[in-house]
């Protein structure tokens, strides 16, 4: 920095920089091991993923932070697959029909918003679905499901 005839403190502050930024020496982190053992232990318990793999590590080598863990997991490429949701299939339905005349199908929405001093009022809608007009609009401060 005084090559310009600034000293590094001026400099710093002119850009905006903290010192102790500006100063900063990266160390490179010794992984090896750790890698080594987390490689070797999931391979040896292929179903277990990175908090049952955290454990088995902390155990043996002592406190290390379960980020780095999970960090070198990630970067190994031992992730293991996502498990698929197993439930029942539910199959399309049938598109409706339309409507062919007033009053066949009615449709019924709910919406909700808020006064100005805070409190919520709600709107339940009810449509026929032939004619697009609105039957019905109820406004409340709360609809039960009785009615």
């Amino acid at each position: 920095m005084r090559s310009e005839g600034l000293s590094e403190r001026r400099s710093c502050t002119m850009a905006g920089l903290n010192r102790a930024t500006h100063q900063y020496n990266r160390k490179p982190k010794d992984d090896g091991h750790l890698r080594q053992r987390l490689k070797e232990l999931a391979a040896r318990r292929l179903r277990y993923g990175a908090p049952l793999l955290t454990l088995l590590i902390r155990n043996e080598l002592g406190a290390i932070n379960h980020k780095r863990i999970e960090r070198i997991y990630r970067e190994e490429g031992l992730q293991l697959p996502r498990k698929r949701r197993k439930g029942p299939r539910y199959e399309r339905k049938a598109p409706l029909e339309p409507a062919t005349k007033p009053s066949e199908r009615w449709s019924m929405d709910s919406m909700s918003d808020s006064l100005c001093d805070g409190r919520r009022f709600r709107l339940l809608n009810i449509v026929d679905d032939f004619t697009r007009e609105s039957v019905e609009i109820e406004a409340d401060t709360g609809i039960s499901a009785r009615g």
